[in-house]
């Protein structure tokens, strides 16, 4: 059998890394989907092309990874289809599926402990790749590496083993980037309200926050943090405390856009206006964000951006590839709209 390994000289890069469809496709001067129809034996490729990535082909050595007999479809597996910026992530995804010509299944597996679809069943349809923003437990991950299905974690909450996939967002600047905003525009009474601390993300807005406030000489107030769910009621409830408060803040930074929601319904019940009495900081950046008067100052989670490059990365194993990064975090953005202001003298 031929040396897989490509001979010195034969294409660029490393002589002895193992050839993948990339290194042929750049060779040929063609795309990755026309190398992908050859070795599949599908139409659509002119016979002078198909005649020079088979030399190609032959020449290198080159043999399908383990795994090859996967379809030509990408899973995209959410735990819970309810969260308003999924249909971010799904449109990163079908971007990069139309580039490369691949299909992308959408699929929602529920809790853990609901009974619903398994890993079983997307180990039946042999993907080419898994891209979850479900999280994986360790058991999970192991099922598809057995059936050599390749998978990518999206935005993962809990810490990660070395060497497992994930793309994520820079969380920690984010926080620090709404605190540093509020303390720039003067506030000295800043409050966050963060979500589940066992939730990785969670848990690097709140740091980030703290930085801030720490970096600008400010104590950072216990009394100042409440602990909520990440969404609009329980965003609601946990501004109420805040604001009931004696020395109420002047500012509150908001885990996500859907707490900031919340905070905004909780002002309104207080008589507050926004931002005269009472600056407002999401986080996410969901479409809603521009609609709500005023409109919401946020950091700004770039969910497509992440989506493509998760789907790029899911794809790049797929093919066998070795790639430079199996961590990749994405930049946040900080986005000033009309929910801030300097505190009232």
């Amino acid at each position: 059998m031929a040396d897989p390994r490509r001979a010195q000289g034969d294409s660029p890069g490393d002589p002895l890394r193992p050839v993948t469809i990339s290194h042929i496709a750049e060779s040929a001067g063609v795309s990755v989907p026309t190398v992908s129809k050859v070795l599949n034996g599908k139409s659509g490729v002119s016979a002078d092309t198909r005649a020079r990535v088979e030399e190609l082909i032959n020449r290198y050595g080159y043999r399908k990874p383990r795994g090859a007999n996967r379809s030509n479809m990408i899973e995209l597996v959410f735990r819970e289809l309810t969260d308003m910026w999924a249909v971010q992530i799904i449109r990163g995804v079908e971007q990069v599926a139309r580039k490369y010509r691949v299909g992308v299944l959408v699929c929602e597996f529920g809790l853990p402990d609901t009974g619903a679809l398994t890993w079983d069943d997307t180990v039946a349809r042999r993907p080419n790749c898994v891209l979850s923003v479900a999280q994986l437990s360790a058991a999970e991950r192991e099922e598809l590496r057995a059936k050599g299905i390749p998978f990518v974690l999206f935005d993962p909450t809990t810490e990660l083993p070395d060497g497992v996939p994930y793309v994520g967002a820079t969380n920690w600047s984010g926080g620090r980037a709404a605190a540093r905003h509020l303390v720039e525009l003067g506030h000295r009474r800043i409050a966050m309200i963060t979500g589940p601390q066992h939730v990785l993300c969670c848990a690097a807005r709140l740091d980030g926050y703290r930085s801030a406030l720490l970096a600008a000489g400010l104590p950072v107030d216990p009394g100042h943090v409440v602990e909520a769910g990440l969404d609009r009621e329980n965003g609601c409830a946990a501004a109420r405390t805040l604001l009931s408060r004696p020395e109420r803040p002047t500012a509150i930074f908001a885990a996500n856009d859907l707490q900031a929601l919340g905070v905004y319904q909780a002002a309104r019940e207080h008589g507050l206006r926004i931002p005269d009495d009472l600056s407002v900081v999401g986080f996410d950046d969901l479409p809603v964000a521009g609609w709500v008067d005023p409109p919401l100052t946020t950091v700004r989670q770039p969910l497509t951006e992440m989506a493509v490059a998760a789907t790029e990365l899911a794809l790049a194993l797929g093919r066998g590839e070795q790639v430079p990064q199996l961590g990749l975090e994405i930049a946040t953005t900080f986005t000033v709209r009309g929910s801030t202001a300097p505190p009232k003298a």
